[in-house]
Order: structure tokens, then sequence, then C-alpha cells
């Protein structure tokens, strides 16, 4: 029984070193999949860390701008930046709103409503395939100083991540994004809402608007 095991035992290592591509050496090579998948998803973070991209405080925004020379690029959707925007920013939306009309799309338009678009105001949204074309029409030179910036300062690291990959390298990111911007760090700032409250919409922005009200009142 027992040289019937060692024979068996001896068969299988010899089956493995003829035949390469077993489970093993598929996990292992899922193993770099992962690895590789995991390594993309840092690369904002690695852009940072060395210092490829700069990290700019809303605070010090107008100054980088005015004797610097970045030019402030805009990358929230429509509808956000008609509420309030930077006068002089260029804007080329990172992401669009989702207009397919098919039975997937129109399901989840009727979940995102119901689970946060009646409470944010935000339309469902998809990438806007043309974003790297869009900002080199409008920035076609590569060298130029761009800082990059949307509501929350999270489309705005994708944003970032794009345009570096299409060959953009003085960029700069708006750290936090506009909502944590004071009235005073954008001088020049067109439309009906303050700045920092643009991402802000439907029901939690009466919300908001009653809170800043009882505030008011209480003092």
């Amino acid at each position: 029984m027992t040289t019937h095991l060692n024979n068996s035992f001896r068969t299988s290592i010899l089956y493995h070193k003829d035949h390469p591509f077993t489970t093993t050496t598929q996990k292992t090579t899922r193993f770099h999949v992962i690895t590789n998948a995991t390594s993309k998803t840092n690369s904002f973070k690695e852009l940072i860390e060395s210092g490829t991209v700069r990290t700019i405080l809303p605070k010090d925004a107008s100054t980088v701008m005015n004797s610097e020379g970045f030019i402030l690029l805009d990358v929230r959707p429509n509808w956000e930046r008609e509420k309030a925007r930077v006068k002089g920013s260029l804007h080329v939306p990172m992401f669009v709103e989702d207009k397919d009309n098919g039975p997937l799309t129109l399901l989840k338009k009727w979940v995102h409503f119901g689970y946060i678009g009646a409470w944010t105001g935000q339309y469902l949204t998809t990438f806007n395939s043309e974003f790297l074309s869009q900002v080199e029409s409008v920035v076609p030179g590569k060298d130029t100083k761009v800082l990059v910036a949307c509501g929350e300062g999270l489309r705005s690291m994708t944003a970032t991540s794009k345009l570096y990959k299409g060959g953009y390298r003085n960029l700069g990111w708006l750290v936090g994004g506009f909502n944590r911007s004071q009235d005073k760090d954008f001088l020049e700032v067109e439309g009906k809402e303050k700045l920092k409250y643009a991402t802000i919409g439907g029901a939690s922005y009466i919300f908001l608007q009653l809170l800043i009200l009882l505030q008011t009142v209480s003092k």
C-alpha cells in the first residue's frame, strides 16, 4: 500500500513537470492580473505622492492662476456648472447625462432617481468618451498648466489621470473640489448659487437652506 502511494505521488510530480499549464500556473497568472489591476487603481495616488500632479487647495487656487499661469478646467456636468462657475474657467465635463433609453438604462434611471436623484438633483451619468479630445481642442498645448476641478474632488481625480495618460504634464488637482471653497477663494463667480453648493440639488439643497436659515435665526 505504501509503495503504491509513493508511486502515485511520484507520478503526480512528474505530471506537473511535464504539464506546465496546470491549476497552479493558472492561479499564479490570475494573481498577476489582480496585481496589475490594483496598480492601475492606485495610479492617481502615485501621481500625487511622486509630485507629478500638484495638489492645490481652493484658498490657493487664485494665486496659482494669477501668478503661475494655471488655467482652471471645470469637469463638472452642465447642470452643476449652470448653478455656479468661476468666471473665465474652461469647461469639459468628465461625465455626461446618460440619454440611452434601453430597458437596462431605464431601470438604472428609476433606481437612481429613487435613491439618489430625488435627493441630490443629479442625473444618471455616463463617462464622456470624447473627454480627452474635447480638452485637446480647448487646451492644445500639452505643456499648459491646467488646474483640474470638480465639485468634491473625486471626478477630477479621474479626469486628471486621464489627462496625464493623454500627454498633459503640468497638471494641478483642486483638493476637495469647489465644495471646500470659501467665498473669497475665487473672486469672480457667475451663477445664481454659491460655488460650494452647486453640486448639491433637489431636496438636499432645500434642507441645507433651511439649516442656514435656522442658524441665522438662532444667532
